[in-house]
């Protein structure tokens, strides 16, 4: 059971003169075995930071953070990380990118063999097993990845806008496919998205971040991601309780990327010589 746990995590970079730049400052939190958490936030507010330091990639300038009590210090197989894109070996086969981490840890080319086909067909490639990658859909790379993921038994996966590249319909089915693999595997997983829909279908919980020095300032406990397994996404979608969900989030995050953006900045001037105020309601779609 993988419990990961942040505590006062700050990272700073290098600016100019003697100044840093704060990209995250005092973050904390506890995420539960098998928990799916999905991160939202406006531009800039440090997501990606975080995931690279829970995948090990960037350590924190103060706090730390913690799988199962160990201090993460650096990569490690108990971490997968699926990019936004698949990060493959295009030349090689699917099967031969699904087993190569067991195959690095030097298990039997027998078991691998079976563990390459239980996971492809988990993603429903089980017909492209030997063709290169480099002659598949987006869609199908990605869940190339995910099955290479999951080939290293990782206890944690995180996932760095997974989806964020692939088309509305593909996207859509990526999502009732995490949503399995994750109902299956019973893995705990992180998930950063820039996708409002997406963060609340697929995030039990969901971390709003505020804009740099990023923090969280809202964690959300939504049902619909364990609705959607039932009652499938399109449905979960429909649903007022989604609805009202949506546009409570939809409203933070928009005042937050009006407030980084400059809204408060004069309209141009109109025909009579006046300047157009703010009018209306909008909301991010």
């Amino acid at each position: 059971m993988t419990t990961l746990t942040v505590r006062n995590l700050s990272v700073s970079f290098p600016a100019t003169g003697q100044t840093r730049l704060a990209a995250l400052q005092d973050v904390s939190f506890t995420i539960a075995a098998g928990e799916m958490v999905a991160i939202l936030g406006p531009s800039g507010c440090g997501k990606t930071t975080l995931l690279n330091v829970l995948a090990g990639f960037l350590r924190p300038t103060s706090g730390e953070a913690l799988l199962n009590g160990h201090p993460i210090s650096g990569p490690g197989a108990e971490r997968g990380v699926v990019f936004q894109q698949g990060a493959l070996f295009e030349w090689m086969s699917v099967k031969a990118n699904v087993t190569f981490g067991p195959r690095m840890k030097g298990m039997p080319r027998a078991e691998r063999d079976a563990l390459a086909r239980r996971l492809l067909g988990l993603v429903g490639l089980s017909d492209v097993s030997d063709r290169a990658v480099h002659s598949l859909s987006g869609g199908m790379q990605q869940r190339v990845a995910l099955a290479r993921c999951l080939a290293n038994d990782p206890a944690l996966i995180l996932m760095d806008e997974p989806l964020g590249a692939l088309d509305a319909l593909t996207r859509e089915k990526m999502q009732e496919l995490v949503l399995k693999l994750w109902h299956e595997a019973a893995r705990t997983v992180v998930l950063i998205t820039h996708s409002v829909e997406e963060a609340m279908l697929l995030g039990e919980r969901l971390f709003i971040m505020a804009p740099r020095p990023g923090r969280i300032l809202q964690d959300y406990r939504l049902p619909f991601a364990r609705a959607a397994q039932t009652e499938g996404i399109r449905a979960v979608k429909q649903t007022q309780a989604f609805q009202r969900q949506r546009d409570e989030i939809l409203s933070l995050i928009w005042d937050m990327e009006e407030a980084i953006m400059g809204s408060d900045t004069e309209a141009e001037p109109q025909g009579d010589g006046t300047r157009a105020g703010k009018s209306g309601t909008g909301k991010a779609a």
